[in-house]
């Protein structure tokens, strides 16, 4: 599937469960007609985009059958700051009381389904244990990411001392719901060339932006364009679940773009911004106007410079496909993975159980040492040694060897030679921004784009997001920093949202990110980097603990491994803008 989609017939998204009159009065608008097909020129070919009819129409409250109406507990088993994961019959919501109120919404996290009971509740949000996702409780609406979707809200009445819950069968079934969107006026009337903000990358920010300017009610054109085939996915399970396919990690099918007039140009690449004109050129030659711009195009996998390095089989994971040819590729045979990073040893974890061997070549002595420190990343070679992972460290490759063309062997600056019928590269990571060097967009000597809190450039306009940017992090006294992380892209794609939108909202999240190998998680808040002590809980030889990074005598970072939900307490703290003293890390853990 690739090109442009354009209007489709009126369809009608109904998935909210207890709408405030405002909302469902918007809800209940009639969309707009259907579009003409929409034409683009790819290598000169026109193509004619029209829209398959598949209206999605889920209202919970036209059935009352689909309404259930429970008793759930007595109004003195909760009290003030307790959460507890109530069964109402058909499915089961989250009862909350803060403040003497008690307020419902659907259990699990929309992101991967975590436990919210299991999570942490903060003046007025719940933080997922897992992946540190936040929710309003009042209106269930997400805050922070990572995730797209918010949280069914379900009334509570108290009668005679008894808590009731009133939910609808389906919101309990489905677990989230996706926000109001405004509809795109007069697409058809739309020059195919002009647009009102183009964004260009679908990753997680670009995605987010654009669901945002829709839920803020938006309602001019929208167009995202990428240079992958598909739609937007879920990237980091390339490297933590290679095996899947396609349609299991999509992040939106094909009639939500439809539903919500957000067009997607795939297989397409930008060549140039002209700023002063606004005006984006196509690799092929193509044209776009724009009015308002996100660059959000990620970053470019290094490749390795040795000898051999254009042989078969050698690999940056950077699409399904990718991922599900490694695999394939690795079974019953051998596998050598270059870089330790965090793309590299899931990998390598992930094909333990599916090649002969897996070998991992590194530079450092010990993996993860900058980020995690040496004793973490010891305790974490430890657990691939003790699952067949081979580490050949404080080396690199010097040659890749060939045997008709294809990868026979991996040769080591040490000496060693590694029997290899596939590579994985993971060495790091340069900014995607080689098309904006003469564009007059600030870029620092790294290629990073700089941007200032609002995710907004040096030109009014341009903004950009994801792992292309170095943007001021408050956590860290306004420094500029680059986070590569799944959940800081969400996190720039709203606030370039909003800011297009003139909202004045600044950047504020706790960086929150996580790796999972052999079944483990680690969990990790804030920004370590310089950080000059670590201090432990728990037993790292068990895989058991916390670690926080400090700096100065006060916690800028924290780690976990089965220590949930230490991880999201932090980033709660850190949030609300309170420091965690070194000396005051024990009485932490013991009190949160």
């Amino acid at each position: 599937m690739g090109g442009c989609f354009s209007k489709p017939k009126p369809v009608e998204v109904k998935i909210e469960v207890v709408l405030p009159e405002k909302e469902r009065a918007k809800e209940e608008m009639s969309p707009n007609g259907k579009a003409s097909p929409l034409v683009y020129k790819v290598n000169g070919t026109a193509r004619h985009y029209h829209l398959e009819e598949h209206p999605i129409t889920i209202n919970p409250y036209q059935n009352v059958k689909d309404v259930v109406e429970a008793s759930v507990c007595h109004v003195k088993d909760l009290e003030n700051g307790q959460m507890r994961e109530v069964d109402l019959g058909c499915g089961k919501a989250l009862l909350i009381k803060e403040n003497g109120d008690y307020y419902a919404m659907g259990h699990k996290c929309p992101h991967y389904g975590a436990p919210l009971v299991k999570g942490v509740l903060s003046k007025g949000r719940v933080r997922c244990p897992w992946h540190g996702a936040c929710f309003s409780i009042g209106t269930g609406d997400i805050e922070d990411f990572p995730g797209l979707d918010s949280l069914p809200k379900f009334q509570v009445k108290i009668e005679k001392e008894k808590v009731y819950i009133r939910a609808s069968k389906q919101a309990l079934l489905m677990q989230r719901r996706t926000k109001v969107m405004a509809k795109c006026i007069s697409l058809s009337n739309y020059n195919i060339s002009s647009t009102n903000v183009l964004i260009i990358g679908a990753g997680a920010a670009g995605l987010v932006c654009a669901e945002t300017l829709r839920q803020e009610g938006f309602s001019d054109r929208i167009v995202m364009c990428t240079m992958d085939r598909h739609l937007p996915y879920d990237r980091p399970k390339l490297s933590k679940s290679m095996d899947s396919h396609l349609d299991q990690i999509t992040l939106r099918p094909k009639e939500f773009f439809r539903t919500n007039d957000i067009e997607v140009l795939t297989e397409t690449q930008v060549a140039a911004v002209d700023i002063k004109n606004k005006i984006a050129v196509f690799k092929d030659g193509f044209k776009m106007d724009y009015n308002k711009l996100l660059i959000a195009t990620g970053n470019t996998p290094k490749a390795l410079s040795c000898k051999g390095k254009e042989v078969e089989n050698v690999f940056n994971i950077r699409t399904p496909e990718d991922a599900n040819r490694v695999v394939k590729l690795a079974s019953s045979k051998n596998a050598v993975i270059v870089g330790a990073s965090f793309l590299g040893m899931e990998v390598a974890a992930y094909l333990t159980e599916k090649a002969h061997s897996v070998s991992v070549v590194e530079l450092e002595e010990v993996p993860f040492k900058k980020f995690f420190g040496e004793k973490v990343g010891q305790a974490l070679m430890k657990m691939f040694e003790n699952n067949r992972v081979k580490f050949y460290m404080q080396t690199e490759v010097s040659e890749l060897r060939e045997q008709e063309g294809k990868l026979k062997e991996v040769v080591l600056k040490n000496g060693k030679v590694l029997r290899a019928d596939v590579c994985v590269i993971g060495i790091g990571a340069s900014p995607a921004t080689g098309f904006l060097k003469q564009s007059g967009i600030n870029i620092d000597s790294k290629g990073f784009i700089v941007v200032n809190k609002m995710m907004q450039t040096n030109i009014p306009g341009v903004f950009a997001a994801g792992d292309a940017v170095t943007f001021p992090l408050a956590l860290r006294n306004n420094k500029k920093v680059n986070i590569p992380h799944w959940q800081m892209a969400h996190v720039h794609g709203r606030i370039a949202a909003l800011n297009m939108l003139a909202h004045g909202t600044e950047i504020s999240t706790v960086p929150y990110l996580w790796t999972a190998v052999f079944g483990k998680s680690i969990r990790y808040a804030g920004h370590g980097e310089g950080f000059d002590d670590v201090v432990f809980q728990g037993d790292l030889d068990e895989l058991k603990f916390v670690a926080f990074y400090t700096k100065n005598e006060e916690v800028i970072a924290v780690a976990s491994m089965n220590y949930d939900p230490i991880v999201s307490k932090v980033a709660e703290v850190m949030a609300s803008g309170r420091a965690i003293r070194k000396r005051d890390v024990e009485l932490f853990i013991r009190h949160g």
